[in-house]
């Protein structure tokens, strides 16, 4: 008896960390000391020696029953960016840079190609966000998770000028609410997903008109990431209050996060298109309107706030980012809520 007939194939463990090396090597910044393969991710940090108040941020997150898709699909090579996405977009939110990632993979057996494939995804999403894939471990786990099946999470280290942070604290009455597109679902309510659609390769190879393209595709579309976006709006000399990354809890619980006391959101519905998939799961699966908004981003995928003299310089650089964004709506004195109109 050894430990490959007990379930655990290290070899395949190696060969895995040979395949993946080629794509990690995408992400290195100059920071970045060593290689893969050490049992620590090593990061000079001197260059922040010349801020004033570094502050170190950070985010922790996985990709939620979206795998389940990939799954089925047999399609691994973007997850990772969903999973770099939901950590790097919660760091720009108060304002910081990422710096570095790191992954983790649980799967039931080691197929070396299929976690190369996953985590040329997730070097995607860091240099996607500027950051470096500087570690990470793939646990096998025969007997608790089915072989062809695994969990993907991840955790990133960012830092921000303290002066510089984001913090919604100088939010009024009367600041303009700036939504930037989503690219479809991003990574969060798939469960409820799941039970709007048939989950069956039939079913998401499905073409769909409205969509322009089949439900897998556009169901599996990557979170996008709005690092540049977001320092791009800073470089542009806008001061930005708050920012919320609308993720699980949609316009209802995150919004709120970024709002002082005495402070509401109104966002109006028919400030932008909402996208078809969006329309298509309210109607096949019957949900309610409230319901949606509370569970989805509905097209917008991150909502800045800013004073209304600088609303269109914001727009202006998101613009030339690359973003489509719209004004959503506004702020007002009032209890500390979403208020769709």
């Amino acid at each position: 008896m050894d430990y490959k007939n007990s379930g655990v194939d290290i070899e395949a463990g190696y060969r895995s960390v040979e395949l993946m090396k080629e794509h990690i090597k995408k992400t290195t910044r100059p920071e970045v000391l060593g290689g893969i393969g050490g049992f620590a991710g090593a990061f000079d940090l001197s260059k922040i020696k010349g801020m004033d108040e570094p502050v170190l941020l950070s985010g922790t997150d996985g990709c939620g029953t979206k795998v389940k898709l990939a799954f089925i699909l047999n399609k691994h090579d973007t997850i990772g960016i969903d999973c770099v996405a939901m950590c790097v977009n919660d760091i720009a939110c108060s304002g910081g840079e990422p710096l570095f990632f790191l992954d983790y993979i649980a799967c039931g057996k080691n197929y070396p190609e299929k976690i190369a494939s996953i985590v040329s995804g997730v070097a995607e999403g860091c240099r996607q966000a500027g950051a470096s894939l500087i570690g990470g471990e793939t646990a096998e786990h025969p007997g608790l998770m089915p072989e062809d099946e695994y969990d993907l999470a991840g955790f990133a280290v960012g830092v921000v000028e303290k002066k510089e942070m984001i913090t919604g604290a100088s939010i009024v009455p009367g600041d303009v609410l700036i939504g930037i597109a989503s690219s479809g679902v991003h990574s969060n309510g798939f469960s409820l997903v799941r039970k709007i659609f048939d989950m069956s390769e039939k079913s998401l190879t499905r073409y769909y008109p409205d969509l322009g393209q089949t439900l897998g595709e556009n169901l599996l579309a990557p979170t996008r990431i709005y690092v540049n976006a977001l320092r791009s709006v800073r470089e542009a000399g806008v001061k930005i209050k708050g920012t919320s990354h609308i993720t699980g809890g949609g316009f209802f619980e995150n919004i709120p996060r970024m709002l002082p006391e005495g402070i509401a959101a109104k966002v109006k519905k028919d400030s932008y298109d909402i996208p078809p998939i969006f329309t298509l799961m309210a109607k096949e699966g019957k949900v309610e309107e409230h319901v949606m908004y509370n569970t989805y981003n509905m097209g917008v995928g991150m909502v800045l706030a800013v004073a209304p003299e600088d609303a269109d310089a914001a727009l202006k650089a998101l613009a030339a980012e690359g973003d489509k964004a719209y004004v959503i709506g506004e702020t007002a004195a009032a209890d500390r809520e979403v208020i769709l109109c």
